[in-house]
């Protein structure tokens, strides 16, 4: 008979199915489906606002959310060129896949830890198409192998300490105007980072270009299976 594999900590994202963990909801009270929005090239979006004037496409979401959605989604990996080209860095380099999942929320709503964490970053990057005020936590256990949680475009004056603990489904911070979160519409960008991430400076890229896609699940995996609703 053949030994057993050791028993090792489990890799992102395989965690998720482990009995002895539950990952909170980043967001408490979010029911029914998700507005979806695409900003991919071609999306129809683009034919009823122009994306570069965020005000206005925040007050088209107002509109669309109304009495009908407590929550949006904007996709892992998207193309944003069409978004991005705008910016001299992000065309010089190519880097319009987008690395986090975007959850489209009120102003203010507040946001909790999905899993025990620390903040390891606390931080500000100003600048219209930046990350604005963010949060980058660390998640850290016998079950699990370490892993990182970025959240960008929060409320700058409510950002928690750097090496603050939080117990999953506490709240950590809140999502932030246009003033503060890079003059986006109200929306949190969560992305997953490895170490090897980290490592190779994915706390500053939120973005990728297309020769970098076979190697995002090693450094900038999908953030879905950390975001629940309940």
């Amino acid at each position: 008979m053949r030994n057993s594999p050791a028993r090792n900590p489990i890799p992102y994202p395989y965690m998720a199915f482990s009995d002895a963990l539950r990952i909170k909801p980043v967001v408490k009270n979010l029911t029914g489906d998700p507005l979806v929005v695409s900003l991919s090239p071609g999306s129809p979006l683009f034919d009823v606002v122009d994306i570069h004037d965020q005000r206005a496409f925040q007050n088209l979401l107002d509109e669309w959310m109304k009495d009908h959605y407590t929550f949006g989604l904007a996709s892992y990996l998207e193309n944003r060129e069409t978004v991005l080209s705008r910016y001299p860095q992000m065309k010089e380099e190519k880097r319009f896949f987008h690395l986090g999942l975007d959850i489209i929320l009120p102003l203010g709503t507040p946001l909790c830890a999905p899993l025990d964490a620390r903040v390891a970053v606390r931080g500000y990057e100003a600048g219209d198409g930046n990350y604005g005020a963010h949060v980058l936590l660390i998640h850290e256990s016998p079950h699990f192998e370490t892993f990182y949680s970025f959240y960008g475009h929060l409320n700058r004056e409510r950002l928690p300490d750097a090496g603050q603990q939080f117990a999953a489904g506490e709240v950590f911070a809140f999502i932030g105007d246009f003033h503060e979160n890079g003059n986006w519409f109200h929306h949190t960008h969560l992305q997953v980072i490895t170490q090897k991430g980290l490592d190779q400076g994915y706390l500053s890229k939120g973005y990728c270009a297309a020769e970098d896609l076979a190697d995002m699940d090693s450094l900038c995996p999908s953030p879905l299976p950390l975001f629940k609703t309940r």
